[in-house]
């Protein structure tokens, strides 16, 4: 699989990832109607789905470089949804992040 596709299906799984856990944040936190749950719960699931999809054949694998693309994901939330814009230090992390993620899913396998 190209780099754009598996960008993209980490893409996809961190704002499914999101998408879900907000409605149960939504529910507990905000007092929003537990109907909430239902597309939070359908999220989660497509989330799961979507990383069976990563090029890797191990799990843990995928997991760990999907790990910097769910935060640079959760910063983007952050800013258009919540309206905080990520600072100096955010965007720090989230760039070390993202380059370790790529080492991880990128680099020559013997």
């Amino acid at each position: 699989m190209t780099a754009p596709g598996t960008l993209a299906i980490y893409i996809g799984a961190a704002l499914a990832e999101i998408a879900g856990c907000f409605a149960v944040w939504a529910w507990m936190r905000q007092g929003a109607s537990p109907l909430w749950l239902v597309p939070g719960l359908l999220s989660l699931a497509v989330f799961a789905w979507l990383l069976t999809l990563a090029p890797s054949d191990f799990a843990g694998r995928a997991y760990a470089a999907y790990g910097g693309v769910y935060i640079a994901a959760s910063l983007v939330w952050l800013w258009a949804v919540e309206k905080q814009r990520p600072d100096t230090w955010d965007m720090t992390g989230v760039a070390i992040c993202l380059a370790g993620a790529a080492v991880i899913l990128f680099a020559p396998r013997a």
